[in-house]
């Protein structure tokens, strides 16, 4: 199904769903110029309708991509623990291996598990973070002629799919967020990796579901790679709560999967979603760069009306979170 906007509120786009829960692809619009009101709306509209949008074709450089994110929001610096954004251009966030293995002095283990990605697992992003980015938008410069995909959740959907009760008791329930969550700290292939993170930390307790400040909708907001435990039960009470929503959220009919081309642009509602990295690239030498920006997002709020708490760090914002 093809929906085509009003003519007169957006004359050329059209949005054509992908899945049946996640993901639209938009069509007739040039994201390296101004945008107008009409179009920016209909963006809008169809990002929350189906919480990740794709754009293909768009030849942009950083400058223009930063551009179109500005008709959404304020962007934030390029990442909590990025000390180095392209000159000039503190908002972006690149995404190619060999930064990785600079900037974290990886082995060859450690390689083949974040080489693509700086994280190999679902998550929705920096949400250590007291306020986590309201979206974020990636664009494609390299990437291989296969593989590399990328897969979007509707964490949305996967909270209205719980049963009544089960929903009445996550409601109330909150969580601890921050970076390292769930893996081994004695690991010796990540161990750089997550020294990082153990000298700046960053955490935040948010509810374990929170309402959207635009639409109204509450969505899971829980992820295999920052949340590390639900406050205010036992150990294994926690792990049996977490596991049984990680499996929920992740579930094949919630997510839409996204294939990259030069060109290529997604753009993610993070306060209604999730993803996964590229999982099959460890074993293959191919060239992977992507740039991604983000939107700074408000503090959660829960159902019952109690926003989030930082524990440790600064809200994340347009200047670096360290210094």
């Amino acid at each position: 199904m093809t929906d085509t906007l009003d003519p007169a509120i957006a004359p050329a786009i059209t949005v054509r769903p992908l899945a049946g829960h996640i993901g639209a692809q938009i069509d007739g619009i040039d994201l390296g110029r101004a945008l107008a009101r009409g179009e920016v709306a209909a963006i809008r509209d169809a990002l929350h309708a189906w919480k990740v949008v794709f754009f293909r074709d768009q030849h942009i450089d950083h400058a223009q991509q930063i551009a179109f994110a500005r008709h959404f929001g304020e962007l934030t610096y390029a990442h909590p623990h990025d000390d180095t954004p392209p000159e000039g251009f503190p908002e972006i966030y690149t995404v190619d291996p060999r930064r990785f293995e600079q900037q974290f002095q990886l082995d060859d283990e450690a390689r083949k598990e974040i080489r693509y990605s700086y994280t190999s697992g679902w998550h929705t992003d920096v949400t250590p973070a007291v306020n986590p980015p309201a979206a974020s938008i990636l664009r494609a410069d390299k990437v291989p002629s296969f593989g590399g995909d990328t897969t979007f959740t509707n964490l949305v959907a996967a909270y209205d799919a719980l049963s009544e009760p089960v929903k009445a008791f996550v409601d109330g329930l909150r969580a601890e967020h921050y970076y390292g969550a769930n893996i081994n700290p004695s690991s010796p292939k990540l161990s750089a990796y997550f020294e990082r993170f153990k000298e700046r930390p960053l955490i935040a307790h948010h509810p374990v579901v929170r309402v959207h400040p635009q639409t109204g909708e509450k969505a899971l907001f829980v992820n295999p790679v920052f949340t590390g435990r639900i406050l205010g039960v036992t150990p294994p009470e926690s792990r049996w709560i977490l596991e049984h929503l990680f499996a929920h959220l992740s579930r094949p009919e919630f997510t839409v999967r996204f294939h990259w081309e030069p060109g290529s642009i997604a753009f993610w509602d993070n306060r209604a979603t999730a993803h996964l990295g590229p999982t099959d690239l460890g074993h293959l030498d191919v060239e992977r760069v992507l740039h991604r920006v983000t939107l700074i997002g408000e503090v959660p709020v829960g159902p019952d009306g109690r926003s989030s708490e930082l524990v440790a760090g600064v809200p994340f914002r347009s200047a670096p979170l360290f210094d």
